[in-house]
């Protein structure tokens, strides 16, 4: 047999089980064996909620109206909207608005450069950094704020579930499987230190701590709370703190909502290479959870290569080829036929390969668009077809409005 075919086959194989199996299972049994908590108690702070919306008027009045009804003294928050190049009325609504203070941005500039003025503008002890979309609970903001009672927590980011109505299988395994397993792995991070990054959605930072974007950043939900860490902080996920969110429905929007993340990924270490230093005393969690992601898939087209060269040697490898041929098979057609059991599976094929080639294209966005990257985000679904006001109430009617007894 050929050595280099070996290796190539065996060192692929290792990588990728680690990254989706290994490193999860490692932070999972650290996070039980020495949990690393923190304190979690009512704490009255000042809170700016810093909302960036770009074409939002369909809904604009339902998230203020949904905002002032937090349960959360009404003294202590600020409410600041700012409008990145809206075109829709959204600046006209928020002129006639009394109990926000908005900021209107006439040129679209990015959502990093819209909350760096909303930043700028913001007097609260925590900033809440809000998206439109997400719908909160009436106890949303109370419980994230607790996580604030302890002073090493510097950032602390809400728990999304997913609503899945109308989706095909795969945008289903993605919002679905994939995501749980997602926060399964942010969860046991932040309960050994740190998490690699926090819904972008919904997440809150201490204001002293807060570090003004570059304007081009997609991802603020790592960098701002990456940064946090590199000041000696934790950034920790709170479970209670829960928010409802809608992913795309199709594959093909869900396939773009991922080339915009994975080309973030890549934008991250072009914005702060200090991540990969001893600067960030998370590195192993970042180079283990998101990075080496990145190279699953040139490592799946060695082991295909490198498995075929090494058929002719052994039946072992024969069964390697034989089964990443049903692998792609299933993700490339066993949606079809509907079978139970088989269409579930093939659904869950064909979403690790729709990840891994937006990893394909988001590497090729980041090299070569043109300008701000932030410009290949676009809405991949209308906001009224996101958010509505019978969505809003539905949730609200399937979530318990009193806090968890695990706030001290």
């Amino acid at each position: 047999m050929n050595s280099l075919d070996l290796c190539m086959f065996w060192g692929a194989l290792t990588i990728i089980g680690y990254t989706y199996l290994g490193y999860p299972l490692l932070m999972y049994l650290r996070s039980r064996r020495r949990p690393n908590i923190w304190r979690q108690e009512r704490t009255l702070l000042s809170v700016s909620i810093i909302v960036a919306v770009h074409n939002g008027a369909k809904v604009l009045k339902n998230k203020i109206d949904e905002l002032t009804a937090l349960d959360y003294p009404k003294n202590l928050i600020e409410f600041i909207v700012v409008s990145d190049g809206s075109n829709d009325g959204t600046d006209h609504i928020l002129q006639e608005q009394s109990v926000v203070k908005f900021i209107i941005k006439h040129e679209r500039c990015g959502k990093a450069a819209a909350l760096n003025a909303g930043m700028k503008s913001a007097t609260g002890d925590i900033l809440l950094f809000l998206d439109i979309r997400p719908q909160l609970t009436s106890t949303s903001l109370n419980l994230l704020v607790t996580n604030f009672a302890d002073s090493a927590i510097g950032c602390a980011g809400g728990q999304v579930l997913l609503r899945e109505d109308g989706h095909d299988q795969v945008t289903k395994a993605v919002g679905g499987l994939y995501w749980r397993y997602e926060q399964w792995i942010r969860n046991c991070e932040s309960s050994v230190d740190s998490a690699t990054g926090v819904y972008g959605g919904f997440y809150a930072v201490r204001r002293i701590l807060a570090t003004e974007l570059p304007e081009d950043t997609i991802l603020d939900d790592m960098l701002q709370p990456l940064n946090i860490v590199r000041q000696g902080y934790r950034s920790v996920i709170d479970v209670r703190a829960v928010v409802y969110d809608v992913w795309p429905k199709s594959v093909k929007n869900e396939f773009k909502r991922k080339v915009r993340t994975l080309a973030g990924n890549f934008q991250l270490i072009r914005l702060a290479p200090w991540l990969l230093t001893r600067q960030n005393r998370i590195r192993f969690h970042l180079i283990s959870h998101k990075l080496l992601r990145l190279l699953v898939p040139a490592l799946l087209i060695l082991m295909a290569i490198s498995s075929a060269m090494l058929s002719s040697h052994s039946k072992w490898y024969v069964a390697m080829v034989m089964a990443q041929l049903i692998f792609y098979s299933l993700a490339a057609f066993g949606a079809l036929g509907r079978i139970p059991g088989v269409f579930q599976v093939a659904g869950a094929c064909r979403a690790f390969c729709v990840l891994n080639c937006a990893a394909i294209v988001g590497f090729y966005r980041f090299l070569f668009t043109r300008g701000p990257l932030w410009k290949i985000w676009t809405p991949t679904e209308p906001y009224a077809q996101v958010l509505s006001k019978d969505t809003g109430d539905e949730i609200k009617r399937d979530l318990d409005p009193s806090p968890p007894a695990a706030i001290r």
